[in-house]
């Protein structure tokens, strides 16, 4: 995996609590904030698809059938 170098600003209470926990464990910051991220997007992924599903429900988004897709592919 390529790891790309990036700057942000973070609470003080969340360095501190990284610093801890990469001690504790002896794991680098930077490993444990990419896990933490991971994960955190599983999150994301799951409030992204229930906010596309209401959208659906309410109308707001329409959807394309399958054959309908199918045929604009030539499949």
């Amino acid at each position: 995996m390529h790891a790309v170098k990036t700057t942000f600003s973070l609470p003080d209470y969340i360095v501190d609590e990284l610093s801890e926990f990469a001690e504790e464990l002896g794991e680098k910051k930077s490993h444990i904030v990419a896990e933490a991220l991971h994960h955190y997007f599983d999150y994301l992924d799951l409030k992204v698809a229930q906010k596309r599903s209401q959208e659906i429900r309410e109308g707001k988004v329409q959807t394309i059938p399958l054959e309908e897709l199918e045929k604009e592919l030539g499949l």
